[in-house]
């Protein structure tokens, strides 16, 4: 069962207000790049649902999450129905997000208590996960559906909305600067946080790099 609330969940998503986003086959690839955005600062993750086996891996990982790595809150995404959301949960996961507005999966997180971000495209779907009770809601892909302008326009007549953008993310100063200055809660970074090396490999050293330096500008312009 999620070892963190739905409440814990959400306020660490908006201290720290970015969110790396990863899937690899590799269990050990998921340990080591998990670590090193650990290192680097981030204290939420989540591990996309896009592979063969994928919750095997994810169970794998969030036992060493959870035995070595204290504090960090390890949810799943790209969830799209109510059987894999029921799967996930059993094994352990914090959050659940989806690209998706799905009623059964709302009822199903709620139940446990869990936090479940759906992925919303319109301000019709956003109002409707609220409904649902999402605290927090995805818009995806966040630059295809308007970006950091979408996010603004929404906050007019919604201002109580908490919107994490996924997709258009970049760890830049002047990316993340249009994102945070349109009111989003967080953000989700995927494959331009995780730098390789030329023989293809993580530089794990690099991604601590990119996460510390991407926590670092949104501190800097929260303060």
């Amino acid at each position: 069962m999620a070892k963190y609330t739905r409440i814990d969940t959400v306020q660490v998503m908006k201290e720290t207000g970015i969110v790396p986003v990863f899937y690899h086959k590799d269990l050990e690839v998921c340990k080591k790049v998990i670590k090193a955005c650990y290192e680097g600062g981030a204290r939420v993750f989540e591990f996309t649902n896009r592979g063969d086996f994928a919750h095997e891996v994810f169970g794998e990982l969030n036992k060493y999450v959870s035995e070595e790595l204290d504090g960090m809150i390890l949810g799943v995404g790209s969830v799209i129905d109510e059987g894999a959301t029921s799967l996930y949960l059993q094994l352990g996961a914090n959050f659940i997000v989806s690209p998706i507005v799905q009623a059964e999966m709302a009822k199903t997180c709620n139940r446990r208590k869990v936090a479940w971000m759906p992925g919303c495209g319109s301000v019709t779907e956003i109002s409707y996960a609220q409904e649902l009770g999402a605290e927090v809601v995805k818009i995806f892909p966040g630059a295809q559906v308007g970006g950091p302008s979408f996010v603004k326009a929404v906050k007019g007549p919604m201002p109580w909305s908490s919107i994490m953008p996924t997709g258009g993310v970049s760890p830049s100063e002047e990316n993340l600067k249009e994102w945070f200055d349109s009111g989003v809660h967080c953000v989700g970074i995927g494959s331009k946080l995780f730098q390789k090396n030329s023989d293809g490999t993580f530089d794990y050293k690099e991604i601590s790099n990119k996460v510390k330096s991407a926590l670092e500008i949104v501190q800097k312009m929260k303060a």
